[in-house]
């Protein structure tokens, strides 16, 4: 399994879990607490490849990552009165998510050739947040990504990460750097309550 598959299943799992989470914590039904897990694991991944004109998306001709999401949400649904125990569980899986997803759709512009920066931070936080915006918009929330907080900053400074660094180290380590800077700076912004000023 290659780093770009791993990134995958851990952003599946992790932003999975927080739609599910919060389709539990919206009292929506079964059917719904699962398409809200589906459409957060895997609505990045499809707007990502509908702009590089990767179709059908990958969502659509491999069911590995619906199934997982299926997986994850199950799971959330089984242990949702532990896990709730925890603060702030919904918003750490979606900061892993976040990086995970970040990574991958960074990525995805080395692999089609189209790696400028603008290009590679643009598939990044596309994939990053686009889950969550269609999640959020389901439950009749304004998406993280529109309000105050630090989300899309976040991607944008690990695709940046990734860009400049997949010139002097090996294939791999950027992958890792992006996730790791995108999920460590989300998660500090929810630590320490940082927010970007609103107007």
């Amino acid at each position: 399994m290659t780093v770009f598959d791993g990134l995958g299943i851990i952003g599946t799992i992790a932003f999975a879990l927080a739609g599910a989470l919060t389709g539990i914590q919206k009292k929506l039904d079964i059917f719904g607490v699962l398409m809200l897990a589906i459409t957060t694991a895997v609505g990045g991944g499809i707007l990502r490849d509908l702009l590089i004109g990767n179709t059908p998306p990958v969502a659509f001709r491999d069911p590995t990552f619906v199934i997982i999401s299926i997986a994850a949400a199950v799971t959330a649904c089984l242990v949702y009165r532990q896990i709730t125990r925890f603060n702030y569980v919904i918003q750490i899986c979606d900061a892993i998510g976040l990086g995970a997803f970040t990574a991958a759709g960074a990525h995805m512009a080395i692999q089609y050739d189209i790696n400028t920066p603008f290009i590679m931070i643009v598939l990044g936080v596309t994939t990053g947040v686009g889950g969550g915006v269609v999640r959020d918009l389901f439950v009749q929330e304004i998406p993280f990504v529109f309000r105050k907080e630090i989300y899309a900053v976040a991607s944008i400074a690990g695709a940046v990460c990734l860009y400049y660094t997949q010139f002097v180290l090996s294939e791999t380590w950027p992958m890792y750097l992006c996730f790791i800077v995108t999920s460590v700076i989300r998660i500090l912004s929810i630590i320490y309550d940082i927010h970007l000023p609103v107007i």
